[in-house]
């Protein structure tokens, strides 16, 4: 089983605000949330799900 670590902030983000994004892995695969909303809502992603949406955005397929 993998271990657990704490939110980290996206390498894309800056460290002046704006639109900040934070991840974290889970055992299913990964969540990430707004990083100016910590109590808020997350997203969870399968490790499939998520290489599928992250290959999507650098193919330019999403916007």
């Amino acid at each position: 089983m993998s271990q657990v670590r704490g939110w980290f902030k996206s390498s894309y983000s800056s460290e002046q605000g704006g639109n900040c994004v934070e991840a974290l892995h889970v055992p299913s695969g990964i969540a990430i949330r707004d990083s100016k909303d910590k109590s808020g809502p997350s997203l969870r992603f399968s490790a499939e799900a998520w290489q599928s949406l992250v290959a999507g955005i650098k193919a330019g397929e999403l916007s």
